[in-house]
């Protein structure tokens, strides 16, 4: 009995040992290496054209929505037949850079206003410029980082918060959702030293596709007479686009404060008299710059005796948004009206 006893206990102690010994093994056994967290990959931004045509797409009703085919890419455009029994022709209307397709300067109330007058419009949405910013996207929420003891750190006096970049790398600017400025001069930033050299040629093909779209579209309708217009940077493309293809069913074009786009040569002077077609040139007589470059066009076309190039000086943009689009459009309407 007594051995059994003391064989019981020398078992239990034999225990207590192992348990302490694998311990101690435990704490002293180093942490195995955490694997490398691999950052979720984030779905590449749309492009600001393609989140302005997104926008009004689901704002607008759908008869006036069409999906039109440029080679292997896919792009909006905006329809609105005229309202009167025989219509005059079909006006295919071209964006500046920055713009969309019913901006609320100069191509909204056209393409709206000029079906009540006789005539068809197509409003088409181009690609975004090199160097054009995307629409900022808000954030996610973040918890606010927990309190330590002590005294935080207060913000340098000359950190600007609205300065700071976010994630994707741009700073925030305004959506499509309220295209509220006169002109898009302010969307635009300097180009980024790392873009594509080739983003300049394969932005003038994606342009003249799309314009290929359009009038292949048009020619459906067989409107008998259709008119290239162009605000901004789109007369710019407009006017290159009849120089270098000059399609015979294009009899007018027309040109809202016309503007040449960064990266192109040719100025607007020596390209649009060479045209040699009616064209009606619109410009807004309250920039220097503006006019200068309206009267380097006008004395280009006297050069050339141009046959039909006619300048249309516009006022001043007023405060009044509504009545200034009105006096756009009877004056659109009435250069329209007066060719043959």
């Amino acid at each position: 009995m007594f051995r059994h006893h003391r064989l019981r206990i020398c078992l239990c102690v034999l225990a207590i040992a192992s348990t302490d010994l694998g311990a101690s093994e435990a704490e002293s056994a180093p942490e195995a290496p955490e694997a490398p967290t691999v950052p979720a990959e984030r779905p590449a931004l749309p492009s600001r054209s393609e989140s302005m045509a997104a926008e009004l797409a689901r704002q607008l009703p759908s008869t006036e929505v069409l999906r039109l085919q440029a080679s292997d890419e896919a792009f909006m455009a905006l329809w609105r037949p005229a309202n009167v029994a025989e219509p005059k022709g079909l006006v295919i209307l071209l964006p500046g850079a920055g713009e969309s397709a019913d901006w609320p300067r100069g191509i909204g109330p056209l393409r709206r206003g000029l079906p009540d007058y006789g005539w068809h419009t197509l409003s088409v949405s181009l690609p975004d410029s090199p160097g054009l910013l995307p629409p900022a996207t808000p954030e996610p929420e973040r918890e606010p980082p927990a309190e330590e003891d002590g005294p935080s750190e207060a913000p340098a006096a000359d950190s600007d918060p609205q300065a700071t970049p976010n994630e994707a790398g741009y700073l925030p600017e305004e959506t499509a959702t309220a295209p509220d400025e006169s002109t898009s001069e302010a969307v635009q930033s300097e180009p980024d030293p790392s873009t594509d050299p080739d983003e300049g040629p394969q932005l003038v093909e994606r342009i003249d596709g799309r314009i290929d779209a359009a009038l292949a579209h048009a020619r459906t309708l067989q409107p008998g007479l259709i008119v290239l217009l162009g605000q901004g940077t789109g007369g710019y493309w407009a006017a290159r686009y009849l120089q270098q293809l000059a399609p015979e069913d294009v009899r007018h074009l027309l040109l809202i404060q016309p503007r040449q786009p960064e990266g192109q040569e040719e100025p607007l002077a020596q390209l649009v008299p060479a045209l040699k077609l009616a064209t009606g040139d619109f410009f807004y007589q309250n920039g220097t710059a503006a006019s200068a470059e309206a009267r380097a066009r006008l004395n280009a076309s006297r050069r050339i005796q141009h046959p039909a190039y006619h300048q249309v000086g516009l006022p001043a943009l007023i405060d009044d948004r509504e009545s200034e689009q009105q006096q756009l459009l009877r004056r659109v309407r009435g250069w329209l009206d007066k060719q043959p």
